[in-house]
C-alpha cells in the first residue's frame, strides 16, 4: 500500500526542529500541542520507526529522524514553491539584491533558482559585498532587499532615528552566536605559551573586534597572521592551519569547521543579529516573496539547528 505522507505533519517537523521547540512549533502553525504530537506519533508509524530519541531534557533525532526531516525540508520546500509558482506566473519586475559575503555562494544559486522557476517573469540584479557597502547601497535607494549583518549593536536595540528601523523595512530573522573557525584537518587547542594566531579582514570587522576582545577578557594572547580583503582568502588560509578565523555558523565551507569554543580553551563569542533590509515602493510584492524565500533558507539551515524540546 502507497503511504502519502502529511504535508502539515511534514511542515510541523520542520518548524519544531528549526525552533527548537514543538511547544513554538505549535504557535507557529496554528495547532494545539496535542494536535501537534498527533501529527509526529501518525509520521512516526508512517516511518515505521521513531523519529525522536530523548537527550537530556529535549529530544534528538534519530537516525530515521534525521532523514525523514532531509526530505520534508525538501516536500515542503516543493509544495511552497509549486502553490506560488501558480499564483506568481505574473508578477514582473526587477529586485536589486544585496547579500552579505558569508551567503553568496552557498544561498545565492540556489535562491536564483527557485525564485526564477516561481516568477519567471521577474529579474534579479545581485551583488555581494561586506557589510559597510550594503547599508550604504541600501540607504542610498539602490537596493530593494538587503541580507546583512547588524553591526549598530549586539542587543538588539536600535536608534529610532535610523530610517532602516521603520516598521516593515528591517526584520531580525537570526541571532547566530559568532563562532571560532578552524582547519577541517587540524585539531585546535589554546597554547597559552604562543599568541593565538588569527585570520582577519584586512580593514575593521565586527568579528575579529568580538574575538580580540573575548581574547583579552580571558587573558589570551594573541596575534594576527593572515589579512585578506575577501572571506575566500580568509577561507584559504584557515584551511590551511595559518591559523583561525571566527564567522558564523552559516556558510563555512568543506574544507574549515566550527570549533567548540570550551574544547578548544577559548572564550564564547557573543551573538549577532542577521537582519533583512527592505525598501518600500513599486517592488514591494517581489521583495516580500524573495525576502520569504531568504527566511526559509536561513531557518532550514541545518548547521545552525537548535535542540529540540519535547
Amino acid at each position: 500500500m502507497q503511504i502519502n505522507l502529511d504535508i502539515a505533519a511534514l511542515r510541523t517537523l520542520v518548524i519544531g526542529v528549526e525552533l527548537g521547540s514543538f511547544a513554538k512549533a505549535a504557535d507557529r502553525v496554528g495547532r494545539s500541542t496535542s494536535a501537534v504530537s498527533a501529527q509526529i506519533r501518525k509520521l512516526e508509524e508512517q516511518a515505521g520507526a521513531p523519529l525522536f530519541r530523548k537527550s537530556g531534557r529535549g529530544l534528538a533525532l534519530t537516525d530515521a529522524g534525521e532523514v525523514m526531516l532531509d526530505y520534508a525540508r525538501r516536500l515542503v520546500g516543493l509544495n511552497d514553491e509549486a502553490a506560488v509558482a501558480t499564483r506568481g506566473l505574473d508578477m514582473a519586475g526587477w529586485i536589486r539584491l544585496g547579500l552579505q559575503e558569508d551567503f553568496g555562494e552557498t544561498m545565492l544559486p540556489q535562491l536564483l533558482g527557485r525564485f526564477a522557476r516561481a516568477h519567471p517573469k521577474a529579474r534579479i540584479e545581485a551583488r555581494v559585498a561586506r557589510n559597510t557597502e550594503l547599508q550604504e547601497r541600501f540607504d542610498a535607494g539602490q537596493l530593494d532587499l538587503a541580507l546583512l549583518w547588524d553591526t549598530t549593536d549586539l542587543d538588539g536595540s536600535r536608534s529610532r532615528a535610523d530610517p532602516a528601523a521603520q516598521e516593515g523595512m528591517r526584520e531580525v530573522i537570526a541571532r547566530p552566536r559568532m563562532t571560532w573557525v578552524g582547519s577541517a584537518a587540524n585539531r585546535w587547542r589554546a597554547d597559552r605559551d604562543e599568541p593565538l594566531p588569527l585570520i582577519a579582514f584586512d580593514r575593521p570587522c565586527l568579528f575579529t573586534q568580538s574575538a580580540a576582545a573575548a581574547l583579552d577578557r580571558a587573558r589570551i594572547p594573541w596575534r594576527l597572521v593572515f589579512t585578506s580583503p575577501s572571506l575566500s582568502g580568509l577561507w584559504a588560509a584557515t584551511a590551511a592551519g595559518l591559523g583561525i578565523n571566527v564567522r558564523t555558523p552559516y556558510g563555512l565551507p568543506a574544507t574549515v569547521r566550527a570549533l567548540d569554543a570550551r574544547e578548544a580553551g577559548l572564550p564564547v563569542l557573543p551573538s549577532v543579529p542577521l537582519v533583512l533590509l527592505k525598501q518600500t515602493g513599486e517592488n514591494r510584492a517581489l521583495a516580500d516573496r524573495l525576502g520569504a524565500m531568504m527566511r526559509d533558507h536561513i531557518e532550514g539551515d541545518a548547521a545552525v539547528r537548535l535542540p529540540v524540546a519535547a
